[in-house]
């Protein structure tokens, strides 16, 4: 059993934490914490929790409140991560980080896409990106982990066994991802009201969202060369899954069995990667509320493309399952633990 605080408790993902590691067997929640909310019972922020998680929100003082955790995992929005991850780090304890602070290992190229200056230069070059099938040997050894972005996890999970295996060229990637709102988070904004979103569909951020970075980082170390992509994000009127449909140029006349059989050697003993038959396709309500990634092809001989649709919850797999995923890997755990939920369906 070890102890785990949560800070950045009452966002969207950090419930989520909340949620699922209050069901995982080998987790005891020392904290949730929380400055908006402090005082306040933790199910009456998060109605959907009553009578089940019975703590009341805290405002942690980080020169006191880690000393008995095993593992913090850090929910908060970028540049505000970095002092409790400096302060963890350097107890010697475990950290999970969910902001983009420690995935990018540039500190320049963080500061010019995030707007921030990086003050944990330390910690950044330590940090392993927690992208958990690819990276699990370094994950199961590492103090603090970056847990990807969601648009990155529907990407790379499809992509990287492709580029690392020379199955494709690298050339002319372009990527339409399409996001429910809950991607956002819980901050209001105009952009996220209701009657703004609903029956609207609309693309924002083209060729400058700021996952693009880490997206490139992890493309390119796959492939042995910097790769660059075309990516166009989309808000869509649901609240919360991610569809990423990807197109490659299939200059190297690639099969389908060839494909299927590198996802297979990747991906066969990966409890949640889940390779759909020939003529199917993801759809986000499969992986609703699960830690599920589900991935189809086609192969479209008529325009000599590869074409790649994933799925996942951009709150679970994306985010707050993908870290419980890293933290089973971390101490050793089973790999499913706490995350054995299926989808909801409707």
């Amino acid at each position: 059993m070890i102890k785990v605080g949560i800070v950045g408790a009452t966002g969207y993902v950090g419930a989520e934490l909340t949620r699922l590691l209050h069901h995982h067997k080998e987790v005891e929640i020392s904290f949730l914490d929380s400055r908006s909310y402090a005082g306040m019972d933790y199910g009456r922020v998060y109605p959907n929790l009553r009578n089940v998680v019975t703590d009341q929100c805290i405002s942690i003082n980080l020169e006191e409140n880690l000393d008995d955790i095993d593992l913090l995992f850090c929910a908060l929005p970028h540049g505000l991560s970095q002092p409790a991850v400096k302060k963890i780090y350097q107890k010697k304890k475990k950290v999970i980080d969910l902001s983009a602070d420690f995935r990018i290992k540039n500190f320049e190229t963080y500061e010019t896409w995030y707007g921030t200056k990086h003050e944990a230069l330390e910690e950044l070059h330590a940090a392993v990106y927690g992208l958990s099938e690819i990276y699990q040997d370094e994950i199961s050894k590492a103090q603090l982990v970056a847990n990807p972005g969601c648009y990155p996890t529907s990407i790379l999970l499809p992509l990287y066994p492709l580029l690392k295996e020379n199955a494709i060229i690298p050339e002319n990637l372009i990527i339409d991802s399409k996001s429910g709102i809950s991607g956002a988070g819980r901050t209001p904004a105009d952009g996220n009201l209701f009657a703004q979103c609903h029956e609207n569909l609309k693309a924002y951020s083209i060729g400058v969202h700021r996952h693009i970075p880490e997206i490139e980082q992890e493309l390119s170390i796959a492939a042995g060369e910097e790769i660059r992509i075309q990516f166009t994000p989309h808000l869509i009127p649901m609240t919360r899954g991610i569809l990423s449909t990807i197109y490659i140029p299939n200059k190297q006349e690639t099969k389908l069995q060839h494909i299927k059989e590198i996802y297979n050697s990747y991906y066969e003993e990966q409890p949640f990667v889940r390779l759909l038959e020939e003529n199917e396709y993801p759809q986000t309500k499969a992986v609703s509320g699960s830690n599920y990634c589900d991935i189809g092809i086609k192969i479209d001989d008529r325009t000599n493309n590869i074409i790649i649709v994933s799925a996942i919850d951009n709150l679970i797999k994306g985010a707050a399952g993908q870290g419980v995923q890293n933290m089973n890997l971390m101490f050793g755990f089973n790999i499913d633990e706490g995350l054995q939920q299926t989808a909801m369906w409707p």
